[in-house]
């Protein structure tokens, strides 16, 4: 069964979120959610969120799973939020308790943050499968940008997070915590594996120099002979050579310190403090 996918691009971050769906039934599991953020005023809301919750109701969805592609460093996630509107599970991969012990150390979190990943519902193994309805998912474990990253793919369709973006525009980075340009370009090849007429859904578009317009889904066969950073035969050398010397010229993301201490605690804010306000941490020169 190839699922029907409904895109909500968010321009501020540049995030696209997805409702994935049956073509008969009403089951369908929402991917990569996004809670707007102020980073000027620390106040969020949930126009974006609340865009997908309508299409959700105005086509009488029933959500089952609410799937994190990984711990995003770019946008805070609006599954709790979400959850409560409309129900369903959160899911992501196993090795986000990494990338939990990993920032809960830079972010010196106290006890009772747990680096286990119990905050989730699920944790996915590589190569899992789960339904949706109809839909039949796998799991495709494709760490690299972050050891936590998970490709769904399901029927014709793979939702690919930050693994890769638009051919015109290449790859994800591979300098964070626990990243490595090497897994990366091993990560892609299990990609690439995949039928040539497979539809392929970024997490992110930043619209290369020269395009117009926003874009998010591209296909293996454009990927492999197109993307800029790895298609075209590239060998793992020259992409490693290439995505390391890349990483060194890149600042850090504009949301990466609110976004990642929200995300691994799929999408809550760290528990208030005793004046019952929740604070986000600023770590001065670790990053």
């Amino acid at each position: 069964m190839n699922p029907v996918v409904k895109a909500f691009f968010d321009e501020h971050t540049n995030t696209v979120s997805y409702v994935v769906s049956g073509v008969d039934g009403n089951e369908c599991a929402i991917i990569d959610s996004v809670l707007d953020y102020d980073g000027k005023s620390g106040r969020t809301s949930t126009e974006s969120a609340d865009e997908i919750i309508a299409y959700v109701n105005d086509n009488r969805l029933h959500v089952e799973w609410l799937l994190e592609t990984h711990a995003h460093a770019d946008h805070l996630s609006a599954a709790p939020y979400i959850k409560k509107a409309l129900g369903g599970r959160t899911g992501i991969g196993k090795h986000i308790k990494e990338v939990q012990a990993a920032f809960g150390k830079i972010f010196n979190t106290d006890s009772r943050f747990h680096t286990d990943g119990s905050q989730f519902d699920h944790l996915f193994e590589d190569t899992e499968q789960f339904n949706v309805g109809e839909l039949r998912f796998t799991c495709i474990a494709t760490p690299g940008h972050t050891p936590a990253c998970m490709t769904y793919h399901v029927g014709d369709a793979a939702f690919v997070g930050d693994t890769l973006f638009m051919p015109d525009y290449g790859t994800a980075r591979a300098d964070f915590p626990g990243g490595d340009a090497a897994q990366l370009f091993e990560s892609i090849q299990k990609i690439f594996a995949l039928p040539g007429d497979t539809r392929l859904f970024m997490c992110h578009d930043y619209k290369a120099p020269g395009r117009d317009e926003f874009c998010w889904e591209s296909t293996v066969a454009e990927e492999r002979a197109e993307n800029v950073h790895v298609g075209g035969g590239k060998t793992q050398d020259e992409f490693v050579k290439m995505r390391e010397a890349r990483d060194k010229t890149l600042a850090m993301p504009n949301l990466l310190l609110p976004s990642v201490q929200v995300n691994i605690r799929a999408g809550e804010m760290p528990p208030p403090e005793d004046n019952g306000i929740s604070y986000l941490k600023i770590p001065v020169n670790e990053l």
